[in-house]
């Protein structure tokens, strides 16, 4: 069973090879009205279930178009149509849902939720997003980077700002793509201490470096990420804001960089916020074709998943 859990819990070679094939899938759609199919269709006569417990634009487009792009259906199903974890335990609706669909990704809030998920269903399971990781994401950016230039093992990344669940993937995939990593931001937003140390155990160089100054030199991409979440009471959003202004990426910050240094952010932005719009609209920045690419990185996911 190919489930797509997080990066550390998949192989280095599998990961590589999704990467790969994420690569040639984007290639191989060059010119191609975006609403075709691609040649190949192995995702034929399957039908995925997405959950959304969490809204979502990115990962339920990119997704809805993987999965028809690859000759598959798609079931959009929100929270609220199921009441996942309330009317009925997790358990039995990955039990049902496996009798009805090939293949569930879910976007949800607890790990929990979708450890339990993946536990009980004969199916596949991907992790579209919990509040602790969100491998999809960083797949996106892996691809981003390679394309623009060339492979990322050796490389030095920066994440400013909040050590949350995004900069939690982003340390996984730094232990199992081997490049260097480097958190800046405040340390009551430092990300979770078991991160840090299983991309340290896979040899890598993992730094945290409260002057963004200090921790960009070098840097070969800096990553940031809103600063409030979706869900953060308004109470909390105040207080992030007073945290992480030193944390901006600003002009100055990328200047002490790489030259070539590239900018990524996941979206949705705050601009001006974690960062300005001279950077998000400037020649650092690939911020859409990392939007562009949980597509293609998202199709190679789902046909490792099915062994295709």
């Amino acid at each position: 069973m190919n489930h797509f859990l997080d990066i550390h819990k998949t192989s280095p070679a599998d990961l590589r090879q999704m990467i790969d094939n994420a690569h040639a899938m984007k290639q191989a759609r060059k010119g191609q009205p975006k609403g075709t199919a691609d040649t190949a269709q192995p995702l034929a006569g399957q039908m995925v279930a997405l959950i959304f417990e969490k809204p979502s634009t990115r990962t339920r487009v990119s997704f809805d178009v993987g999965v028809r792009q690859l000759g598959g259906q798609t079931m959009v199903l929100s929270g609220s149509d199921m009441q996942l974890g309330h009317g009925e335990t997790i358990a039995d609706t990955a039990r049902v849902l496996s009798r009805y669909v090939d293949l569930i990704m879910i976007r949800t809030f607890e790990e929990e939720t979708l450890l339990e998920m993946a536990e009980y269903a004969s199916v596949p399971v991907i992790n579209g997003l919990t509040n602790r990781t969100h491998p999809c994401q960083i797949m996106a950016d892996i691809v981003t980077f390679e394309e623009h230039r060339g492979p990322i093992t050796g490389k030095k990344v920066v994440w400013t700002g909040d050590g949350n669940n995004v900069c939690a993937s982003f340390l996984h995939a730094a232990g199992q793509f081997g490049f260097d990593f480097t958190f800046t931001g405040p340390a009551p937003l430092d990300p979770e201490r078991e991160w840090i140390d299983f991309a340290r155990a896979q040899g890598v160089n993992v730094e945290v470096e409260r002057d963004p100054i200090k921790a960009v030199a070098g840097a070969d991409l800096i990553v940031t990420d809103t600063w409030v979440s979706m869900h953060d009471p308004e109470s909390a959003k105040e207080r992030r804001h007073n945290q992480l202004r030193p944390y901006q990426v600003n002009e100055e910050l990328m200047r002490h960089a790489n030259p070539d240094a590239l900018f990524m952010h996941c979206l949705p932005a705050h601009r001006n916020d974690e960062a300005t719009s001279e950077i998000m609209d400037g020649p650092h920045s690939v911020v859409f074709d990392e939007a562009e690419n949980r597509l293609h990185a998202q199709k190679a996911i789902l046909q490792w998943c099915l062994g295709k």
